[in-house]
């Protein structure tokens, strides 16, 4: 099939996921790497705390603080 074709039965809001091979599909931008941080005690106390407080994880409250601050930052 042609991108044109794929694009007209996408924008008549058809199902094309019939012609995606979503094992290869990517999130640009959204690829994951692994670090380790150490933290004081009481900082992951205080994290627990706030984690609990919101109901989401401790490692998701630390990426929504550290991309906060970051868009907050950006230039």
């Amino acid at each position: 099939m042609k991108g044109r074709e794929l694009d007209k039965q996408f924008d008549a809001g058809e199902d094309i996921t019939k012609h995606l091979d979503l094992s290869k599909a990517r999130r640009p931008r959204q690829e994951q790497r692994r670090v380790n941080v150490d933290f004081p005690v009481w900082m992951i106390a205080s994290l627990d705390k706030e984690a609990k407080r919101l109901g989401v994880p401790r490692q998701s409250l630390i990426k929504m603080l550290i991309a906060h601050h970051l868009d907050k930052t950006r230039v």
